[in-house]
């Protein structure tokens, strides 16, 4: 029986959305099929739900990070791309401003932005528990890496 495709009319051009039935229909990434051919960087793992890389999104990457206990990143930015953050479980830290003076931190149920070209440090607070954050970026996961900074230049890092 052929679907009745008037009742998929969608306002504007979703085309380029389109299975190959010619339907525009929600894709779903199974949980445990999730892709992990993101960038990585020791003590972080991150896993995309919904990207370029297996969904027909061309504007958005929303994936799942879990940091080990005592991460750190290095300094980085996200280009053009606006980031925002979920945290499911933990507790983190994100450092920002001249030298990294400054920083937010953040616990199980907080919502964070950060701005485009904003260089920071992501931090996983806790020493014995794994950090985990739903992550978007808009238009992807650019990550720009920049010279580091030493732990004990980080007001609060060591003594946390």
């Amino acid at each position: 029986m052929e679907p009745d495709l008037s009742k998929y009319v969608l306002e504007g051009d979703n085309s380029m959305y389109a299975d190959p039935s010619g339907l525009v229909v929600p894709v779903v990434t199974r949980g445990g099929l999730e892709v992990g051919t993101t960038g990585q960087s020791a003590g972080a793992s991150r896993v995309s739900g919904v990207s370029v890389q297996h969904t027909p999104a061309t504007k958005l990457w929303f994936g799942k990070v879990r940091n080990e206990p005592g991460y750190r990143s290095v300094t980085h930015h996200h280009g053009e791309a606006e980031t925002g953050g979920y945290v499911l479980s933990g507790r983190a830290r994100i450092y920002f401003g001249e030298k990294f003076e400054d920083y937010v931190d953040m616990a199980e149920g907080d919502w964070v932005f950060v701005p485009p070209f904003m260089p920071h440090i992501e931090c996983n607070l806790s020493r014995s528990k794994p950090l985990t954050w739903m992550t978007t970026r808009t238009p992807e996961n650019i990550v720009v890496n920049l010279p580091d900074v030493a732990d004990a230049d980080l007001r609060d890092w060591l003594n946390r």
